[in-house]
């Protein structure tokens, strides 16, 4: 059930098709099936990281089953897409990596944890 939610001052010119391919990449990357991947694009408003204006991002990645070592290879699929897709470069940006346990996360009128004993 992961969200991706990604805050950039960047204006990105398809925001449609930007979410489409972050949410394709998201399901490869975090080998989830893409039925399951939530992608929302905070775009073009004030965003300061290290003292200016410059391109950055914030994203927050809420899912579950994240290792250390896992984390590592997803930020660094991730900081090479949104360097080449919004010209945000790896030292511009944090990914935050969310796990609040299947307990914690509701869907479809129950849990996760309860779904997945359905």
């Amino acid at each position: 059930m992961p969200f991706l939610e990604l805050r950039t001052n960047v204006t990105v010119e398809d925001p449609k098709a930007f979410c489409l391919q972050f949410s394709k990449l998201a399901a490869e990357v975090l080998g989830k099936p893409e039925t399951y991947i939530s992608v929302h694009l905070d775009q073009g408003k004030p965003l300061t990281f290290a003292g200016s204006f410059e391109p950055a991002f914030l994203l927050t990645i809420m899912g579950l089953g994240f290792t250390e070592e896992g984390n590592s290879q997803i930020a660094s699929v991730v900081f090479k897409f949104l360097k080449e897709k919004l010209n945000i470069p790896g030292d511009r940006g944090y990914i935050h990596f969310i796990d609040p346990g299947p307990h914690w996360i509701g869907f479809n009128n129950t849990t996760v944890a309860q779904f997945r004993k359905q």
